[in-house]
């Protein structure tokens, strides 16, 4: 099946890819200690320093399965593309795809980019338009999910495409497959999970912020 490009709205222009401007950022090192809850909550630190899946987490939380919309399939060659680092990991030339996930009601839950090795992204992703979780769950793909880097911060089309206030919470990771990195992913999170989630932060004296 072919993906259907529906850009509707600023938000999805295919020309640049939606890096986060850090408020804050952390590495590996905090990333394997965790973060005081006054500054993120258990909950939310299990959505984004775990290495399961953010799509059936997000599935599990809302009770709806999580679709994708497809809104940019570029090649971008050897360029770095403003990418994290790691995107020198993943062999070139490289295709980016960016993508909403939402609830299949079309609540828009998080938005990812990932870069891959453009020669090899067929072969993992039959079907653009389902999560990369799904596709590779179909492959039997065995993987190793490596949270590398934590953000919060903003995005003014981040903003308009969740339809909520930030700052947002975003990560980084590597998939590795046989030893070999597989794609490098960039997440970000919509703060209308602290529906589920509940608050971002804990107050250290009475529980919630």
């Amino acid at each position: 099946m072919t993906a259907t490009f529906t850009p509707s709205n600023n938000s999805t222009l295919p020309a640049a890819w939606h890096r986060l401007t850090p408020i804050w950022q952390g590495g590996e090192e905090v990333i394997q200690q965790g973060l005081p809850h006054t500054q993120l909550a258990p909950t939310w630190q299990m959505l984004l320093l775990g290495d399961g899946s953010p799509t059936r987490h997000l599935e599990l939380l809302t009770g709806e399965p999580t679709e994708v919309d497809v809104i940019d399939m570029s090649l971008i060659g050897t360029d770095l593309d403003d990418a994290p680092d790691l995107i020198q990991a993943v062999p070139s030339p490289r295709l980016r795809r960016q993508v909403w996930l939402r609830t299949a009601s079309g609540q828009r839950l998080a938005y990812a980019t990932s870069w891959w090795e453009a020669s090899h992204v067929d072969e993992y992703l039959q079907n653009r338009s389902l999560p990369i979780w799904a596709s590779l769950a179909r492959l039997r793909t065995e993987l190793y999910r490596d949270v590398r880097g934590i953000y919060y911060g903003c995005s003014t089309a981040l903003q308009s495409g969740f339809n909520e206030t930030g700052p947002f919470w975003g990560r980084h990771y590597l998939f590795w497959h046989h030893g070999q990195p597989l794609t490098l992913i960039y997440e970000v999170f919509s703060p209308y999970l602290t529906k589920y989630l509940g608050n971002m932060q804990v107050n250290s004296t009475n529980g919630k912020t």
